[in-house]
């Protein structure tokens, strides 16, 4: 599916037909051929459109003649219905700059990133400045990262609550899932961190001697840094509160364990008890077959089993 996108008024409209210096969105579902069309249409080598579909594709750059192309990895919110599956993934978008448009194009209908252009919640957004569209594109990527990595640190920190009296594994399997997107932040940031500085050191979007949108690809780089950093630091945490909470799932398992035994080796007193007068065989009792008998064997069983509680209590055993 196409659309088109044009500044009119300092807001983002959508127009319903191509116009110069306009964004061009591409965004699934796609046509049979749609692709080979549209880059036929636009002189475009197809790989520049097939690519960034791909969730597997590393961030990068090319060029090829007069056509750019930028991939970055951005976070979106996974899909999958599966508990072990990562709550959080990483999706590529493919920025391609041309002699007069911007195209966009990414696997994700809905992309979040994307989204708050669409729905013009991003001020003073001028299709005409490509560079400046494409910087914004990644700010909010970066600002994206540093949300998506806030809400798995809440996430984790009341999971964190549940632990501590918790002896199942879905508390386990839900810090997996954090750990899993985790690890796609990470290898997503690096990407994104060495794209930014090559494309920094090359000038490859022209902005150096622009100092308002050189200073802002730098504030960029330096956010996405503290983005890694955050999702180094938020494993590194996580890895030791699984070890740990592990551990403490396997003591209280352990302590059900030993409470069970305790209390069926009280119980086991009077049992014992009870099977010696049930033998075939002369036992204490055995003239006197009124009321005091049967009680006196019973507060017998009673007292046996009030030592034994005592004795586990003085060795802190119960």
């Amino acid at each position: 599916m196409v659309s088109y996108y044009a500044t009119r008024n300092g807001r983002l409209e959508e127009v319903g037909e191509r116009e110069e210096r306009c964004w061009i969105k591409l965004s699934p579902p796609f046509a049979a051929d749609e692709l080979s069309s549209f880059a036929e249409e636009y002189s475009l080598p197809l790989d520049f459109l097939t690519d960034p579909l791909d969730t597997d594709e590393r961030s990068r750059y090319e060029r090829e003649e007069d056509a750019r192309l930028i991939v970055v990895n951005t976070p979106v919110l996974s899909r999958s219905e599966v508990d072990n599956e990562g709550i959080y993934i990483t999706v590529p978008i493919g920025i391609i700059l041309t002699t007069d448009h911007l195209i966009t194009i990414c696997s994700w209908d809905q992309h979040p990133v994307l989204k708050l252009f669409v729905e013009n919640k991003i001020r003073n957004v001028n299709t005409a400045r490509r560079t400046d569209f494409v910087l914004r594109i990644f700010e909010h990527t970066v600002y994206r990262f540093l949300t998506c990595l806030k809400r798995l640190n809440v996430k984790r920190n009341l999971i964190e609550q549940e632990l501590y009296d918790s002896s199942r594994n879905r508390e386990l399997k839900q810090l997996l899932s954090i750990e899993k997107s985790l690890v796609y932040f990470i290898n997503a940031l690096n990407g994104n961190e060495l794209l930014k500085m090559k494309m920094k050191r090359t000038d490859f979007l022209g902005i150096r001697h622009d100092e308002q949108q050189a200073n802002l690809f730098e504030d960029i780089i330096i956010d996405n840094g503290q983005a890694l950093e955050m999702a180094n630091i938020y494993t590194n945490i996580l890895n030791g509160t699984m070890d740990a909470y592990g551990s403490i799932i396997s003591n209280n398992l352990n302590i059900t364990i030993q409470r069970l035994t305790l209390i069926t080796i009280i119980l086991t007193v009077p049992m014992v008890i009870a099977s010696f007068f049930g033998m075939n065989v002369q036992v204490p009792f055995q003239a006197n077959q009124g009321i005091w008998a049967f009680l006196g064997i019973i507060a017998l069983s009673i007292m046996l089993s009030i030592a034994v509680i005592y004795y586990f209590r003085r060795k802190r055993m119960f």
